[in-house]
């Protein structure tokens, strides 16, 4: 007779089945009654809503979200190609954001079907699809980018009402950069005649700097008999120069997205200290809270550990022989690979106290500082020596949050143009805190990106001045929440001002004024 165990196994082979197939989006007439039912109730397959499933780890707790923001896209996708059919793409503003890199998890998807119901569906943790009534642009001004149907770049920019360059300025610029010819925009204007349109874009490209696009839309317009007035559909001042050479929208995303923040982090961030650094005090206080910190910030991250055992780390008296249980505990190990990456931390510090650029040092030692961090497990076998060679080749989602990282390919451009922006920022503060929002925005490695965030961090307070500071476990909503609202929403104020009352409170600390975070005896 089947055990309970049995009949799982049974069940949960026949959702790998489907997953094989790459559905993300399980209808119910996909599993039987009794598989179905068995999922629902062993938590591997949460109910999206009437009929249709996603995928679940039993361990996420009641009301979790990971698996639903994980999987929204493909869902939305599968959702509407069983009701629609081809006959559905996204708003053009919506497309523009996916063309452009941004594939956050929007509260209300906005979808143009001819048969649309012109009402919303709602979807878990507050997230919606509204289908509107309307019929599609000719099959040649659309594409389908990861099962997705959107408005080509040309055709969503032609498209594209006057208030998204208002609302959303940082898409519409980096979109008009990716437009190579204006013959890419130019037979749009003039078979729709739309004059008004094109004395829209003609000043958008403008203003970025793209004369030759701006000048031979309006020369074409004017030749075939329209009147063009260019209007700058643009009302912010965007300071940030457009690289027109470079070919990826995530860098030139990132840049303007650098530009504008920057500003946040100079209104609400402490300014540096004036009083020199000495180098080895310095390096001797960040010994000092080295227990505290490694407490607090694997804590972050979920691990059980205690100060005795990163007491025991450090010591040198954590031995696999001696110690085989902490061998394969992953608390253990990742409280050893801690000590190890603080250790080249330090290293990295005592060069940037030397006077080395912060942002050179941090590119050329954060391998390094990664290597390190996951060592202990590779010598564990847990992981292959291969997993440490380099950033991440593959999606990661953050857990409960809407923003959903740039594409591992993409990773290998923001990079090296993360690390030029720091090496170039003169102000350290911005170091400070965009080193840190920025490297986990863009979250190059599978795991990790946490503690490497808040190194990062630390290195660029060393850079500035500024003491090695704690982010305090009982603070983590806050810190998650701040740096979510900067992920999501573009405002990084909640998140600067977070660090920034922490960086005072570890001055007043070294001052004698007031205490640090402190790491509990327990565990």
């Amino acid at each position: 007779m089947a055990t309970p165990s049995d009949k799982l196994a049974t069940s949960l082979i026949a959702l790998k089945q489907l997953q094989d197939e790459g559905l993300v989006a399980i209808r119910s007439s996909q599993l039987s009654r009794t598989h179905r039912e068995r999922l629902l109730n062993s938590g591997f397959l949460v109910e999206v809503m009437k009929g249709w499933y996603i995928p679940a780890r039993p361990d996420e707790t009641q009301g979790e979200s990971t698996a639903w923001y994980a999987s929204f896209w493909a869902f939305s996708s599968s959702y509407l190609n069983e009701r629609f059919g081809a006959e559905w793409c996204l708003s053009p503003e919506q497309s523009l954001n996916l063309l452009t890199g941004d594939w956050t998890v929007p509260r209300q998807l906005m979808v143009r079907a001819p048969r649309g119901g012109n009402k919303p569906l709602p979807l878990p943790h507050q997230t919606s699809i509204f289908d509107i009534r309307m019929d599609l642009p000719p099959a040649s001004d659309l594409e389908v980018r990861d099962g997705i149907r959107l408005y080509a770049l040309s055709s969503a920019l032609v498209t594209v009402g006057p208030t998204a360059f208002q609302t959303n300025p940082i898409t519409l610029r980096t979109a008009l950069a990716m437009v190579r010819d204006a013959s890419d925009v130019l037979g749009r204007l003039l078979d729709g005649g739309h004059s008004v349109i094109a004395g829209r874009l003609a000043a958008a490209f403008r203003s970025i700097g793209s004369e030759q696009i701006a000048n031979d839309i309006v020369g074409a317009m004017r030749a075939a008999g329209y009147v063009i007035n260019e209007a700058n559909p643009f009302t912010d001042s965007q300071q940030t120069p457009i690289s027109l050479q470079e070919t990826s929208p995530y860098v030139n995303r990132l840049g303007m997205t650098w530009q504008r923040m920057r500003e946040q982090v100079l209104d609400h961030f402490p300014r540096p200290p004036q009083t020199p650094v000495d180098k080895g005090t310095y390096l001797e206080r960040v010994d000092d809270v080295y227990v505290t910190d490694a407490y607090h910030s694997l804590s972050i991250e979920g691990y059980r550990v205690s100060t005795e055992l990163i007491e025991r780390v450090r010591s040198g008296s954590w031995n696999p022989d001696n110690h085989a249980a902490d061998m394969n505990h992953r608390d253990a190990l990742a409280a050893r690979g801690y000590w190890l990456a603080f250790q080249r931390v330090k290293q990295s510090l005592g060069s940037i106290l030397d006077g080395k650029n912060a942002g050179m040092v941090a590119q050329q030692d954060h391998g390094s500082w990664y290597r390190e961090l996951f060592a202990p497990s590779v010598t564990a076998g847990i992981l292959r020596p291969g997993d440490l060679a380099g950033y991440r080749n593959g999606p990661v989602y953050i857990r409960r949050s809407k923003h959903v990282p740039p594409r591992h390919e993409a990773v290998r451009e923001l990079m090296p143009a993360f690390f030029r922006l720091l090496q170039e920022e003169s102000d350290p503060a911005v170091r400070v805190v965009l080193g840190h929002f920025v490297f986990v925005y863009i979250h190059p490695y599978f795991d990790g990106n946490g503690r490497m965030g808040r190194f990062m961090m630390n290195a660029m307070l060393a850079a500035g001045g500024y003491q090695w500071t704690v982010v305090p476990v009982e603070d983590r909503s806050d810190y998650m929440a701040a740096l979510e609202t900067a992920s999501v929403e573009g405002n990084l104020a909640p998140f600067s001002q977070f660090i920034g009352q922490l960086v005072d409170r570890m001055t007043a600390m070294i001052g004698g004024s007031a205490p640090a975070a402190r790491a509990p005896n327990g565990s």
